[in-house]
């Protein structure tokens, strides 16, 4: 599932769909702010290859760092982990690139991430992954001015599926803070795009079934456990849903039922419902939902 931005860096076919997309009315964004402005651009620098885990981890695990070049004497930049998609078993960081340059351009430091892969590696060990960078960016905070403070998520598929699952487990008493996690692992606010929300709903489909191990009648607090909708308390961060209307594999519902979860909550919210789009479209065209989860994180750094 490559990464590109229509009507801007990228074109060919992608642009051609996204034209005939903004043709149709592209989106209908539920629960907008009045004024949603995206900060001005700035120049950033990329540090490649930079190994996050430790040497006794069971895979040597990279991400490439991006950090801008602007800021005052004594500034800390906020951060966003970023994590890719692949139905937690293919791809890599590389599919989120192109969402890691907007969002450095933009102020924010940016570690976008690999992690272990099913069937080799079953549940929670990719959780234990996005873990353990969590605490790589607090440990090297002040070598890059990082805010600890200020460290949202973005991820999209199975990368919004574990991003708004050590969020949503940070924030709360599951036990799958053990033994990596915990309140240090909490983030600001998170972005989570075509988020499969509750794995209960999707049966015993192969994709999960390799992710956490075996068939949901034989396992079913493990699917309820990985879902995160069932880790969603009052003290949860606020979320930027982005979803494909129309999307076959991972339904809207998923996105809507997750919303309607945070409200019950009283956890803040916004939806980005991208019209005629599915799953792989709704990346494929992506840009102006970048943009917005963009601004939304702006103004949620500040709060």
């Amino acid at each position: 599932m490559p990464g590109y931005r229509t009507g801007g860096r990228r074109g060919g076919l992608v642009g051609v769909i996204g034209s005939l997309l903004l043709l149709a009315g592209c989106a209908t964004h539920h629960n907008a702010p009045e004024n949603a402005a995206l900060p001005g651009e700035q120049s950033f620098q990329v540090e490649r290859n930079v190994q996050f885990s430790p040497d006794n981890w069971p895979q040597r695990l990279f991400a490439d760092l991006y950090l801008p070049e602007n800021g005052a004497s004594g500034h800390r930049h906020p951060v966003v982990l970023m994590v890719h998609g692949g139905g937690w078993q293919r791809r890599s960081r590389e599919d989120m690139a192109w969402i890691a340059e907007e969002v450095a351009s933009r102020g924010f430091a940016v570690l976008n991430i690999d992690y272990r892969f099913a069937p080799e590696y079953t549940f929670p060990a990719q959780l234990h992954d996005l873990q353990l960078a969590r605490q790589w960016l607090n440990e090297h905070a002040d070598k890059y001015r990082l805010d600890r403070k200020q460290v949202s998520g973005f991820g999209f598929s199975s990368g919004a599926h574990l991003i708004a699952l050590l969020a949503l487990v940070a924030s709360s008493d599951s036990e799958l803070n053990q033994p990596y996690g915990g309140p240090e692992s909490r983030l600001h606010a998170v972005v989570a795009g075509g988020l499969p929300s509750d794995l209960m709903a999707f049966g015993s489909s192969k994709l999960i079934r390799q992710f956490l191990g075996g068939e949901q009648q034989a396992m079913p607090d493990t699917y309820r456990s990985a879902s995160p909708i069932s880790h969603v308390t009052a003290n949860a961060p606020p979320f930027f849903l982005f979803h494909g209307a129309v999307d076959m594999l991972v339904p809207f519902s998923q996105a809507e039922r997750f919303r309607d979860a945070l409200a019950s909550h009283q956890v803040y919210s916004e939806l980005y419902e991208m019209h005629l789009r599915g799953h792989v479209t709704s990346f494929l065209t992506a840009g102006d939902a970048v943009d917005e989860a963009i601004a939304f994180l702006d103004r949620k750094k500040s709060n």
